[in-house]
């Protein structure tokens, strides 16, 4: 919004030139959702307390530790992180770039769906929200949208490639894709389903899911603004995207978000972020990760939460196969508390692990 409103009166006020730069608006939209978090936080947790009195339902499966530390924890804190994603997006990032209202869109939906299914576990105070298959059905139909446009919105470039569209870049070449043509539309879909439920599953101890997220999102500002730039694009042998530079903004308001919700998330949590905050955080991610055409380094990049996913489809597989488990409990986090290790030291060191992740896939873009 500042862009479209000041840059127009750049030549008469010079100071108004720096809105033109994605760094600037970058760091504009970090300080503006961190703010807004830090504003609304209290109020926001005061105002759930009342309203949900008995907080968050523990699922009776899963720690029994949890059923004592954590009960009573006000939930739907993912409310607080898309306000402030959402208000700092607006006012930093470009509205007239069509992969800003993509990703938005995804969020958006994906935040709505999380919002519904912990609205209902808090009303009924179970465990279970929104029917698996339903919940399924609606992030397939939002991600299968959300590929087509980026799809679309990248053919219709005559600055690209033929092909490249409907393309899968692979890390470590220069210049090969793995051509899909119309399947890229459903693995798109897969990716974005697939990174919003990995986060989801992350989601489980105070501040596990939030850090990595926002490593993620540091991670893939910094592939946006390189594959929207074409000198850079060109120079690195990556995919370039016309326009997808412009999702640094948003990457850059989920730090900002994600740090503001840290501080009320830090153990031991005021409240959680809910599917409302998961749910639509991976769908962020996922759906970024497509627009910038790095799908495969989202696998590198966000590999915490590949691990959490494939300890719990492992686990179900081993024990359906073979009526044993590979692990304690499942995801991975809980198998750890199982062996002993203290929450704050498995949230710490799967941190480390998110950050070496990242490193990791960001150096796909020079290792080719």
């Amino acid at each position: 919004m500042l862009y479209l409103l000041l840059t127009p009166y750049a030549e008469q006020f010079q100071l108004f030139n720096v809105f033109r730069y994605q760094t600037f608006r970058a760091g504009g939209a970090v300080m503006t959702a961190l703010l807004i978090s830090f504003y609304f936080g209290p109020r926001l947790i005061r105002w759930m307390r009342r309203k949900q009195g008995r907080g968050q339902p523990i699922r009776h499966d899963g720690p029994q530790s949890h059923i004592i530390e954590k009960a009573g924890t006000p939930t739907m804190g993912g409310v607080l992180i898309l306000i402030s994603l959402i208000v700092a997006t607006l006012l930093w990032a470009r509205l007239d770039n069509p992969y800003v209202w993509i990703v938005l869109g995804v969020t958006l939906a994906y935040g709505g769906l999380g919002f519904v299914d912990d609205y209902m576990k808090v009303t009924k105070q179970s465990a279970s929200g929104v029917v698996g298959s339903l919940k399924l059905g609606v992030q397939f139909a939002v991600a299968l949208l959300a590929g087509y446009f980026c799809m679309d919105t990248l053919a219709s470039s005559p600055e690209v490639p033929p092909g490249i569209a409907t393309g899968v870049a692979v890390p470590f070449f220069k210049n090969f894709y793995i051509p899909l043509g119309v399947l890229f539309v459903p693995f798109a879909s897969f990716v974005i389903v697939g990174a919003s439920n990995t986060v989801n599953l992350t989601d489980g101890l105070d501040g596990l899911a939030t850090v990595p997220v926002m490593i993620a999102a540091a991670a893939y500002a910094i592939i946006a603004y390189l594959v929207g730039n074409a000198i850079y694009a060109n120079y690195l042998a990556i995919p370039f995207v016309p326009g997808a530079g412009e999702l640094s903004v948003i990457a850059a308001a989920i730090i900002g978000a994600g740090l503001g919700f840290l501080w009320f998330n830090a153990p031991p949590a005021a409240i959680f972020m809910g599917d409302t905050g998961s749910l639509a955080l991976g769908g962020a991610i996922g759906s970024m990760a497509v627009a910038v055409k790095h799908e495969i380094v989202l696998a590198i990049v966000g590999g915490l939460f590949v691990l959490e996913g494939l300890s719990v489809m492992i686990q179900i597989a081993s024990f359906k196969l073979t009526g044993k488990r590979v692990f304690r409990m499942a995801p991975i986090h809980h198998h750890f508390e199982q062996l002993g290790w203290k929450e704050s030291t498995i949230v710490i060191r799967f941190w480390i692990i998110a950050v070496i992740l990242a490193l990791a896939g960001l150096s796909t873009l020079k290792l080719r």
